[in-house]
């Protein structure tokens, strides 16, 4: 597995999430509670963008009338029909076993754990009248 720079941890703060695209395919990278998780943003059942979903939590009942609210913030809904996700292992509430989102493995590393030069693509940029132009 190569490994991939998405971002800071300050640019997702808990409770958030980011849209980030990694060779070509879109992953979510959300923090719940300080750790951090990556899903695929596609849902599986017609290829809604899982990152415009609800961060959800599980209510749950013991017995008709004794609910209980668990894993605040740990699943994600989606946007189109309502399919929970659950974002610390992909896994679909309602089918667990049939149905799921892809999942990546994350973590925090310091800046010095990084092997290799990181490089940054670089490309000539000029003004021209109001507009800034990019060559590509």
């Amino acid at each position: 597995m190569t490994r991939h720079v998405v971002a800071t941890v300050e640019q997702i703060p808990p409770g958030e999430r980011m849209l980030v695209t990694v060779q070509g395919r879109e992953i979510g990278i959300f923090n719940i509670g300080g750790e951090y998780f990556a899903i695929g943003n596609r849902c599986p059942h017609n290829g809604a963008s899982l990152c415009k979903g609800r961060i959800v939590g599980l209510v749950e009942a013991a017995e008709p009338g004794s609910y209980r609210f668990s894993r605040n913030g740990e699943l994600v809904r989606c946007p189109w029909h309502g399919w929970e996700f659950d974002l610390r292992t992909g896994k679909s509430w309602c089918e667990p076993d049939r149905t799921r989102v892809r999942s990546y493995e994350t973590r925090v590393e310091t800046g010095g754990a990084l092997e290799g030069p990181l490089k940054a693509d670089t490309f000539p940029v000029s003004v021209e009248k109001q507009y800034v132009v990019v060559e590509v």
